[in-house]
């Protein structure tokens, strides 16, 4: 079965059997279901309008036929904005003062997958409350669609060149500074829209030395599009091979962002958000900045050397966008190479992300494998085991409380526990029969010395 419904939308494998694969009903059905909800939370509005972007899969252009027409059929106005990255997406939302939005994207998912990731009228991922809505409107099945008089409308714009210059405009986005490096720039798109997004982007940062990779936007990824160290072989090859200043990664709706230095190793996608976090806070001396459970230690460090705070919330974008808010946070993302500037939106950008990464090393005068050699360093591993949830995830936590000797213990999402100088991340998998282990330590022994324990621990009551 690879239909999955959550709170934030529904995702699965194209083609197969209704209800159990990501369909033609299935997507009606839940673009029905989101259409429901837009009209129940906004009672008083005479006309409902809802933006809809899409990355470069090869599903897109039928999934996203499917979806702006039940929208229509449902009597709401559609802005569509063709291929577009999720926060151009999600600016545009803002931007139009729509009721809501719907990303199609399976984001790093392979091209057999596709998703419909939902939008409130903030242009921000909907609450659990909201999810949980959609997905009871979607069993009732019990929509009313509209009479030939009030069909909505469709209205085609290009949301990027918008995007863009709110980037530009922003204070810590240092143009002229940029232009003046004269940085020599290898980026991986992944055969996707960062091929549509990124190149435009550079040139209006005055970068004009750039080489794209994968840069068709037809959806055939030629390797797996999830940016980790082991699919990017090619990128850093070519990083060496051209002598680049540096290489830039996306993957496939650009809300994910890796770097390679130009020694051709990987900046590291847990430190895309450190890096920007250690520019950022240079100027807003005792800020704040928000990650999830499971992002590197170095940002606490980081944090504290400008004497500023970093909270962490439970594991999702709309978790550290309710904390961002909560503390008034100048910064937030997650280690997966996300990066969230309220002053522009908040949602994971990769373009902010790249403007800002950009400012930062033009006035370090470093090379990008020196700026990394600057920052505390830590071995991270990301583990899974199988957990066919015959055994309650509460009894895992009280085994690793009885037997770590941790300085805390963290139960927002799953358990964490901190050592003096590692920790560890244990938490049910929302979408899979597995619990995801996250450890954390200064060396790889520590850390898989700690893997290993509480390895053990898990499988001796699993």
């Amino acid at each position: 079965m690879t239909l999955i419904k959550s709170i934030s939308g529904i995702r699965g494998t194209i083609g197969g059997k209704a209800s159990h694969n990501f369909t033609p009903i299935d997507i009606v059905l839940f673009t029905s279901a989101f259409a429901e909800w837009v009209k129940l939370n906004h009672l008083h509005h005479d006309i409902l309008t809802v933006v809809v972007g899409r990355d470069a899969r090869i599903s897109g252009e039928m999934v996203h036929a499917l979806v702006v027409n039940t929208l229509v059929a449902c009597g709401i106005n559609v802005i569509d904005i063709g291929l577009a990255t999720t926060p151009t997406t999600e600016m545009a939302v803002i931007a139009e003062q729509a009721q809501g939005g719907i990303i199609i994207t399976a984001s790093h998912n392979p091209k057999e997958w596709n998703a419909l990731k939902l939008l409130n009228k903030y242009g921000e991922f909907i609450s659990q409350c909201d999810g949980e809505q959609i997905i009871r409107l979607s069993q009732q099945a019990d929509m009313c669609f509209a009479s030939v008089d009030r069909l909505g409308k469709i209205e085609k714009k290009d949301y990027l060149n918008y995007h863009i210059q709110k980037i530009l405009e922003l204070p810590l986005v240092l143009k002229e500074e940029i232009a003046q490096k004269k940085f020599k720039i290898i980026v991986d798109t992944i055969n996707s829209v960062g091929a549509i997004a990124i190149p435009p982007l550079l040139s209006a940062l005055g970068v004009e030395q750039t080489t794209i990779l994968n840069g068709n936007p037809d959806g055939h990824f030629s390797h797996n599009p999830e940016p980790l160290d082991e699919y990017l072989t090619d990128i850093k090859r070519k990083v060496k091979e051209h002598n680049a200043d540096l290489g830039i990664v996306v993957d496939p709706d650009v809300d994910r962002l890796v770097f390679v230095c130009e020694d051709g190793t990987l900046f590291g996608e847990e430190y895309t958000l450190v890096a920007i976090a250690d520019y950022v806070l240079q100027h807003y001396k005792e800020g704040v900045v928000v990650s999830n459970l499971s992002s590197s230690r170095a940002l606490i460090d980081i944090a504290q050397k400008h004497g500023g705070k970093c909270y962490q919330a439970a594991v999702g974008e709309v978790n550290v966008v309710e904390l961002m808010k909560k503390t008034q946070a100048i910064l937030g993302g997650e280690g997966n190479g996300g990066i969230i500037v309220p002053q522009l939106h908040y949602g994971r950008d990769a373009l902010v992300g790249i403007a800002l990464f950009l400012s930062h090393l033009s006035i370090a005068n470093k090379k990008i494998s020196e700026l990394r050699n600057e920052y505390p360093s830590y071995v991270m591993i990301k583990h899974k085991i199988e957990w066919h949830q015959n055994t309650d995830f509460s009894e895992i936590k009280e085994k690793l409380k009885e037997k770590l000797c941790a300085q805390s213990f963290n139960e927002m999402d799953g358990i964490r526990a901190d050592f003096e100088r590692s920790w560890i991340h244990c938490r049910p998998s929302n979408t899979e029969p597995i619990i995801r282990l996250y450890v954390e330590a200064p060396s790889q022994q520590e850390a898989n010395e700690l893997l290993n324990i509480v390895q053990s621990i898990i499988q001796s009551i699993c």
